[in-house]
Formats: structure tokens, sequence, C-alpha cells
């Protein structure tokens, strides 16, 4: 998978830059997105060129090659060094993951959680693999499902479950940033991430696999999400997606009401004041 990386990340970029970033339309088009040529004329590259990097045949592109792709794609600064570390990788200079993944936590870090309390908090993997989390995320997870195994997964359970339909009612916009951040791991080496999306590629079908073979964007690192939870209501929840300086890519992720509605949903939840929320 890694071989390829960078010139398909290119390729799902370039299809899914706006057309109107090339100028007028030069007639019907049969792809999505940016054609090879107007994208090479954008960057300054020749389309032969180009057509070498999205293919795999040329893997060691300058940086100054880099840098005019990334403002012709207007990469963000996190998609420019996402870019910077799959030519490394293509290069042989990052190896990609040869052991399987530490899964379990540092002490700081499970008291860093102690101290979050009583909010909602999780420390994810790569693959989205839940190691650890507060008694507030708890509180909202187990009531929709994804703590029901001893290995709990976002990603599994978004894809696979049913309830995350009714959980997340952008549940499309939910299961493409999964998907993207699956792809984005695969990509760099990481082989349980890649291990995890084949198994998708099975257990979740078409659904999963359009969203990974098209996955054209790092996953926001801070945003809100709606949750349609099946004790506190319709909540909305603002979170931010923090990485952990190590050698484990690991990340806390921490949500924080994101409307006055929410915060006394949430406040009731852990007071136990709620019950179950009425649906249909």
């Amino acid at each position: 998978m890694t071989d390829k990386a960078l010139g398909k990340f290119l390729r799902a970029r370039r299809e899914a830059t706006a057309p109107s970033e090339a100028g007028p339309s030069l007639g019907p088009r049969r792809t999505p997105g940016l054609r090879r040529s107007e994208l090479a004329v954008l960057a300054g590259i020749s389309v032969e060129y180009l057509t070498r990097l999205e293919r795999g045949s040329d893997r060691r592109p300058s940086g100054q090659v880099l840098g005019s792709l990334a403002d012709a794609l207007h990469l963000s600064p996190e998609e420019r060094v996402h870019l910077h570390r799959l030519v490394k990788l293509s290069d042989g200079a990052v190896c990609p993951q040869a052991t399987a993944p530490v899964r379990s936590l540092r002490p700081t870090l499970r008291a860093l959680l102690d101290r979050l309390e009583p909010g909602s908090a999780f420390i994810a993997d790569s693959q989205s693999d839940i190691l650890g989390h507060t008694e507030g995320f708890r509180l909202l997870a187990m009531p929709i499902g994804v703590l029901d195994t001893d290995s709990p997964n976002l990603a599994r359970f978004v894809f696979t479950d049913a309830r995350a339909h009714t959980t997340f009612p952008e549940w499309d916009r939910v299961a493409d940033e999964q998907a993207a951040a699956l792809r984005a791991a695969a990509d760099l080496g990481d082989q349980m991430s890649a291990a995890l999306a084949d198994e998708l590629s099975v257990t979740a079908g078409a659904e999963f696999s359009r969203r990974f073979a098209s996955a054209a964007t790092l996953p926001p690192s801070t945003g809100v999400q709606r949750w349609t939870h099946p004790i506190a209501g319709e909540i909305r929840l603002a979170y931010e997606s923090l990485a952990i300086p190590g050698p484990d890519d690991h990340r806390l992720v921490v949500h924080l009401p994101a409307d006055a509605a929410t915060a006394e949903a949430l406040e009731a939840l852990h007071a136990g004041r709620l019950a179950p929320a009425r649906t249909g």
C-alpha cells in the first residue's frame, strides 16, 4: 500500500478539487475534479511528470514541486506535513510500522484522564481503538453501544453497528472522517490500520471501501458533532483531537458542550436525572 501512497493521495486530492480552480471549463468532464492537465498547469509541471507521480513510477519529487502541488491543491498545513511524510516513506527515510502498536497507556496519561473528570474524553490509537476514557465519556458512549466490546473501536462501530446511524444524524460526514483517518495511517505504513481497512472492506462493503479509496483530506482535528443520544437526547458536542507526543501515535479527544442546552443535558446525565429519551 505504501509504494503508491503518494500518487494515490495526489490523485484523490486532484479529483476532490473544484474544476473552477482551473478557470472556465473546456467542455464536458468524464471525471470529477481537476484534469491532470489542469493541475499540471496550476503547479507549473508537465502532464507527463504528474502522471508518473500519480502512478507511483516517480516517488521522489523535489521540495519545489511538492510546494507547487500543495499550493495548487490548497492543502492545509497538516496536509502538507502528511504529503512530506508520504515522500519520506517512499524514499525509505521513514520505516513502516513493523511491530504491533502499544495498547497500554503511560501512567501519566491515565492520570491526565482522571484530571479531566467529569468531562468526556478518551485516548485512541491510529486505528481508532479506544485505549482509555473518562467516566464522562462512558456515560455518553455506553448507552449507544461504543463500549460493548472488550476492545472498542470507533471506526468499526461507525461502519458496522446500525446504532451509529441513529447516534450520528450526520453519519455520512462521520463515516468520511473515520475512513480518511484510517487511510492516512495506512498510507504511512501503519499495518494495523491497513488490516482494519481490509476487514471493513469485507464487513461494511462499499459504504467503507468507496470512502477509503477516495479519501482526499485528513480528518479535522476540531469541530462540532450532532448526537442523538438515547438518554441525553439531541446534543451538540464540540471536540478537540490532540496528538500526544511519543512513538505510539496516540491522540486525546475531548468533548465539550457546544451550546447551553447540551451543557444542561450533560449535567443532568452526570447527575442521573435523565430517563431514556423517547424516539419516534
